[in-house]
């Protein structure tokens, strides 16, 4: 299975939100600390929802271009069937 370049970029930017989400999220709460433990807190779940967010809009632009390719052969295919229903009624009739 060929993979496009796009693919593989939205597959490692999805990778790496991941790495930046974890890894964010243990040096927010340690960066903000200093100011309280509640604060560190909220801080830190400010953090994960944006990093959270970029995630979603990474999966949903992979999935939007999964459904856009079924749909090219999906229509590749519904062609070839109506090639051939045509084929067929054009056919003599005894």
């Amino acid at each position: 299975m060929k993979r496009s370049t796009h693919n593989l970029l939205l597959s490692f930017l999805s990778g790496a939100s991941w790495a930046f989400a974890i890894i964010g999220v243990w040096v927010t709460f340690q960066s903000f600390l200093f100011l309280g433990f509640v604060t560190a807190i909220l801080f830190t779940f400010l953090f994960l929802f944006l990093a959270l967010l970029i995630i979603v809009v990474l999966e949903n632009l992979s999935l939007s271009r999964d459904r856009y390719e079924e749909s090219l052969k999906q229509t590749a295919l519904f062609e070839e069937i109506r090639d051939s229903i045509k084929v067929s009624d054009s056919s003599p009739k005894e």
